[in-house]
């Protein structure tokens, strides 16, 4: 019950099972067809280029970055917890110029202060994270996105810990490039990434590939501007998922079974469902730390819905509420990083795990290990209880 990765849903678990084939086999290259297909309903678009990067959710991101910029491009990263930073990172290592604005972990960017700064910088691209993990605020880009547009700037933005859980829409937002994680929301394990393109982004990434030219023999010049890897080069990648079926690696075909169970059960359930669950439970459970006496932490106006930050009380040990929960019953629940760290425990409450018997358990969990550490007296219930009416006073219709 951290922030993620989170238990998978039993159904992604045992297709991971399933015999493996090969890459060509008629069968494979039909699950790839109808695994791009499912991620565009996902991820709100219509884009051909809809697709899975084999590794976890930093091989999108890096591909995606590494794919849309070349050395001295300008690009703008809007940091409001770590993983913007991590952005600014990979854009840096890429060779491009890189300009930061900073937001106080625990807020999200006014749009507008956002579209200022891309009139002042002048980027190719604006690469921003849509929900960060560490900080458990989702930023808000319906305006930036067709700021963007207008000016011909691109837009990338991070959606490995919000997709599934939260309101994302690519096309209507404007997005060219977005990349996500099987390992949260979509209630899967960590190994593959879902990446969609817009068509503007397809043609800068189409200028910067070599598979149009064939594969680059050993000591050839490499141009400044061409993709700075094989293996992260969307444009082979779209190649190797589109009706050419260009040879570019081996796929790693269970983890392609779990990438497509995770957007079939999405598809199934209903990405508005989907979205309202995981809404509804992280609800719950942030009653519910509040009926235990923790304050919340940042903006909850800007809150994904799928973490919760708690502000760690004075009178306990963070670590040593996190050992028992995990030691006794089995629960774990995340600390942060940088400003945040030893500052506020992230609960999650995402993909299979957004479940009212899981929000309960764990919050009677919470409440037994407070009573026990802390020198403040406590009531262990009083967290369930107040998830419990939240739940009788928001039931569903049947």
């Amino acid at each position: 019950m951290g922030p993620g990765p989170i238990n998978a849903d039993p159904r992604v678990s045992q297709v991971l099972a399933s015999p493996l084939i090969g890459q060509f086999d008629p069968a494979m290259t039909a699950f790839m067809t109808q695994t791009m297909e499912l991620y565009r309903t996902v991820f709100r678009t219509a884009n051909d280029a809809t697709l899975v990067v084999d590794g976890t959710s930093r091989a999108g991101i890096e591909a995606a970055i590494v794919s849309l910029i070349a050395p001295g491009d300008r690009v703008l990263v809007p940091v409001f917890g770590r993983f913007g930073g991590l952005l600014a990172e990979i854009a840096s290592r890429a060779g491009a110029e890189v300009h930061t604005i900073d937001e106080e972990w625990g807020r999200a960017f006014d749009q507008q202060r956002v579209i200022d700064e891309i009139d002042r910088v002048h980027p190719r691209l604006v690469a921003i994270v849509h929900g960060d993990t560490a900080t458990t605020i989702a930023q808000p880009l319906d305006q930036i996105g067709p700021a963007c547009r207008e000016r011909g700037v691109l837009l990338y933005t991070d959606t490995t810990a919000s997709l599934g859980g939260n309101p994302f829409e690519m096309d209507d937002w404007c997005v060219d490039a977005a990349s996500a994680g099987l390992q949260k929301c979509l209630a899967g394990p960590s190994g593959a990434s879902p990446v969609s393109l817009s068509d503007r982004a397809v043609a800068v990434v189409r200028t910067r590939s070599r598979v149009e030219a064939g594969i680059r023999a050993p000591g050839d010049r490499v141009d400044g501007d061409v993709i700075r890897s094989n293996y992260l080069d969307l444009g082979q990648i779209i190649d190797y998922w589109g009706p050419r079926r260009l040879n570019h690696h081996t796929e790693a075909t269970a983890m392609l079974y779990a990438a497509r169970e995770c957007a079939r059960l999405l598809v199934l359930e209903g990405m508005d469902h989907a979205v309202a669950r995981h809404a509804r439970h992280g609800a719950a459970m942030a009653v519910g730390l509040q009926g235990l006496g923790l304050e919340l932490f940042g903006d909850q106006t800007h809150r994904m819905h799928n973490v919760i930050g708690a502000v760690i009380p004075d009178d306990v040990d963070g670590e040593a509420v996190r050992g028992m929960l995990l030691s006794r019953f089995g629960i774990e629940i995340g600390t942060s990083f940088g400003p945040l760290a030893g500052r506020i425990w992230r609960v999650g409450v995402m993909g299979y795990n957004a479940r009212e018997d899981t929000v309960l358990t764990t919050l009677a969990a919470l409440g037994a290990v407070l009573a026990r550490l802390g020198t403040r007296h406590r009531d262990p219930a009083a967290g369930v209880s107040a998830a419990q009416d939240w739940y009788d006073a928001h039931a569903l219709a049947d």
